[in-house]
């Protein structure tokens, strides 16, 4: 049983602990995917309800995850990874997913996979934006 709450300690605890299910899974030959980590993680708690739910509110480009389908490596793949978590927590504590500090979150990612994917590389501001660069062609 995983205790959760919505600070950034247990966000760290739960990023190692989702790479370390992932690696007991593969060295069992079992599935990574979204419903064998809850039932892992919860056992008895994770009812078919409990996981429907959990799979409801990860929204990954606006549609909710399967149970059944395999997750990629969390430290090369965050967002899916960020979006199960804050499911997770969010059904836990019975809370909304907006409610999930997504701040903490973000850094525990950090913490737990320093050398790894940035979770917000998609946030980042180009340099160069679209009316920007049609500003500096048209100057010249």
């Amino acid at each position: 049983m995983v205790k959760i709450e919505n600070t950034q300690e247990c966000f760290v605890v739960l990023w190692r602990k989702l790479e370390r299910t992932r690696r007991l899974f593969g060295g069992q030959y079992k599935r990574f995917c979204i419903r064998n980590v809850l039932k892992a993680w919860f056992g008895g708690e994770a009812t078919d309800d409990f996981i429907w739910k959990v799979c409801h509110m990860a929204v990954v480009d606006d549609e909710p995850q399967e149970g059944w389908n395999e997750l990629p490596v969390p430290s090369l793949y965050p967002r899916r990874h960020r979006e199960l978590l804050r499911a997770i927590v969010a059904v836990s504590l019975g809370i909304s997913c907006r409610k999930v500090n997504l701040k903490a979150l973000d850094a525990a990612y950090s913490i737990a996979f320093p050398n790894s994917t940035p979770i917000n590389i998609n946030k980042k501001k180009n340099p160069l934006s679209s009316s920007r660069l049609r500003r500096e062609i048209f100057q010249n």
